[in-house]
Order: structure tokens, then C-alpha cells, then sequence
């Protein structure tokens, strides 16, 4: 064989296995966007990309104009926690798009307006900041992922309006999600709320201590990994929360599912109305409206439903979930149980599905 034979041969075999080589996942770049609470140091961040890492999620990339503080053991620390910043001046000052171009996320993971409560701007006025800031994102992607947090509760002692303040942010979050979000840019409410305690998980009335880090990272885990994957894969790292198994590849889920209400009046005088507000593959995000139908006040109000099809509840806002087996029951908070004649609350959910995702018919007893 001549020489230049042979070098031909060789380029074929190399070309061959190259031709061959199975296509590499792409790595997923997730930005983390807010202020102190997720930058300095925000040690949730790493709690989170460890459980990510155990729990399978390799191929991610945390991205972000600033670098890691710390936090004592080893993560991908960048992120856009800007300590002391109101998510309303990074908005009207046209912040984001420069971190955008610098990062190119896919993801973003957004946990912000707790300086603009403490400096009591409106609760409209921060949720058209949050619109500004996704209408820049998916200038940036159009196919931007978006996961919206309803901020933690605050307490400072300076501001004891803050903690009303907040949970009328977080009330209003849902309603504006469901209203902005899109099937190639879903919005996804993470309640970063229900269940954390100024006084046992922050160590100044607002910033996390090590249990807030916890609870904050368990929470953004179910959001995220169903962003990833679709669904939690094996092993689980966290058994309290594990979304179901991946769903098949080969489905192609409705990209923009139509809304589905079922209505039902309990004897309590008491109606619940079930509707998807958004899917993607593998899972979906719902809202129940709870509504007093009775012509006497409420006091407190418990949703019921069965799913056909093998649905799994992750994460909830706007009341306490159970489930056992399809059956799933959720109550109300101490804050949205009272309704007064024609009154109403609403709750939101996530859950992820399997090949069928039908509606159920909710029954509502109140009390």
C-alpha cells in the first residue's frame, strides 16, 4: 500500500468512528437570579448542585456574572445574587440583558424582590418588573426555561410590615405565572414559602441559616430536576420528594394544553374548580380555585380529588398537600381558610404525568 493510501485509510477509520460516537447531551446552563439571599453567599446554591450531582444531573452548568462565596464544600458556585439589589432597578435599568449575553442560560432560577418588599414597593409594580425580566430572558432564548420562586418569609425587625408584604407578593405570583407563561417558555412557580420559619431558618428575620439553606435547596430540587429531565432519575437523593420515573422519549406531549375545569359544589357549601394552567414533558403545573358557595362564612376548607392516570404531586402553594396512592388531598393555610359568602382562594400545584393527563372532578368540604 502506497503512503498515501495508507494516511486515506486511516482518515476513513477515524471518520468512521467519529460517525459512529453517540451524540453527547448537551450541557444545561442554569442561572441562579436574585439577591443576597441567593449570592452572598446563598449556600443554598451549593446544596443544591450536590443533590443534583448525587441525584444524576451531570450535564448542568450554574452560570453567572459573579463566582462563588464559599459555603464549604465543593459546587459550581456562579450566579447572579446581587447583594441589596430590587429586582424593580434591575428591570428599569436594563441589568439583565448584559449577564444574559455573558452567560447564555437556559435555565433561570429566580428568587428576587425581597429588598423591593422591604422597601415597600407595590406588589404590581414588582410583578411587572418579574415581566420585564422574562420578556428579556426569551429575547435572549426564546425557549428559556423559567422557574419563579414565591420568596421566602421575612421578618426583619425594622420593618414589621415586611412579613404581610410578602405573603401578598407571593398570593399574587401564581395568578401572574399562569398569565405570562407560554408553552415554549414555561413559567414555573417554586413555593419557597409554605413551610420556613423566620425564627428556626434565618438568622436575621430575612437571610437563611443552614436549616433555610436546606429547605430552600429541597425546594428548588423537584422544580428543577423536572426541568431536566422530566422527571427524577434513580438513585433518589431525596426519598420525601421523588417525582415519578421518566416518561417514554417517544411521546409528544401537548404543547399548549387547553385548560380544564371541573367544577363540583360539596355539601358545605363549598366549590373547588381544577385546571392544567401548563404542561411540558414529563410534568405539569395546575391551580384549583376554592370558592364559598354557601351564603354563611368558612373557616377553613379541604380539596379532594382522584387522578386516572398515575399523576404524582410535587410541590404545592396555597395549602397543605397529601397523597396516597391517586387520592389526594389538600387544606388550606392558616392565611386563605376564611372565606366570607361568594369569597374565593386559590392554591397551585406541580405534578408530573405519564402518557395520558386527564382532569378530575374535585370534590370540597369547608368547615
Amino acid at each position: 500500500m502506497s503512503k498515501r493510501s495508507a494516511v486515506v485509510a486511516a482518515l476513513l477509520v477515524v471518520l468512521g468512528l467519529l460517525v459512529a460516537r453517540p451524540a453527547e447531551a448537551a450541557t444545561v446552563r442554569i442561572m441562579p437570579l436574585g439577591d443576597s439571599i441567593t449570592g452572598s453567599p446563598g449556600c443554598w446554591r451549593a446544596l443544591l448542585w450536590n443533590k443534583l450531582q448525587n441525584g444524576g444531573f451531570t450535564d448542568i452548568d450554574m452560570v453567572g456574572t459573579l463566582p462563588a462565596q464559599g459555603c464549604g464544600v465543593p459546587y459550581d458556585g456562579d450566579n447572579e445574587g446581587h447583594g441589596g439589589f430590587l429586582v424593580t432597578n434591575v428591570a428599569d435599568q436594563n441589568q439583565l440583558p448584559g449577564w444574559l449575553s455573558a452567560t447564555r442560560p437556559d435555565i433561570v432560577m429566580m428568587h428576587f424582590g425581597t429588598n423591593d418588599v422591604w422597601s415597600n414597593k407595590p406588589t404590581d409594580t414588582i410583578l411587572a418588573a418579574y415581566g420585564k425580566l422574562v420578556d428579556q430572558m426569551r429575547a435572549s432564548n426564546p425557549n428559556m426555561k423559567i422557574l419563579v420562586a414565591q420568596i421566602i418569609p421575612m421578618n426583619p425587625s425594622t420593618c414589621p410590615e415586611c412579613a404581610q408584604r410578602a405573603v401578598a407578593l407571593n398570593s399574587a405570583i401564581p395568578g401572574w405565572a399562569a398569565a405570562k407563561t407560554t408553552a415554549a417558555s414555561p413559567i414555573v412557580v417554586v413555593d419557597q414559602w409554605t413551610g420556613f420559619s423566620t425564627s428556626t431558618d434565618t438568622y436575621d428575620g430575612v437571610h437563611p441559616n443552614d436549616s433555610g439553606n436546606q429547605k430552600m435547596a429541597d425546594k428548588w430540587y423537584p422544580a428543577l430536576s423536572a426541568l431536566l429531565g422530566g422527571a427524577q432519575p434513580s438513585p433518589s437523593p431525596s426519598p420525601s420528594r421523588s417525582p415519578s420515573p421518566s416518561p417514554s422519549p417517544t411521546r409528544s406531549p401537548s404543547p399548549s394544553p387547553s385548560p380544564s375545569p371541573s367544577p363540583s359544589s360539596g355539601p358545605s357549601g363549598c366549590g373547588a374548580t381544577y385546571k392544567i394552567t401548563n404542561q411540558w414533558g414529563g410534568g405539569f403545573q395546575g391551580e384549583v380555585t376554592v370558592k364559598n358557595t354557601g351564603t354563611a362564612p368558612v373557616s377553613a376548607w379541604t380539596v379532594t380529588w382522584t387522578f386516572a392516570n398515575g399523576q404524582q404531586v410535587t410541590q404545592v402553594w396555597g395549602g397543605k398537600a397529601t397523597q396516597s396512592g391517586a387520592s389526594v388531598t389538600v387544606k388550606n393555610e392558616s392565611w386563605n381558610g376564611s372565606l366570607g359568602a361568594g369569597a374565593s382562594t386559590t392554591f397551585g400545584f406541580i405534578a408530573s404525568w405519564n402518557a395520558s393527563n386527564s382532569a378530575p372532578t374535585p370534590a370540597c368540604a369547608a368547615a
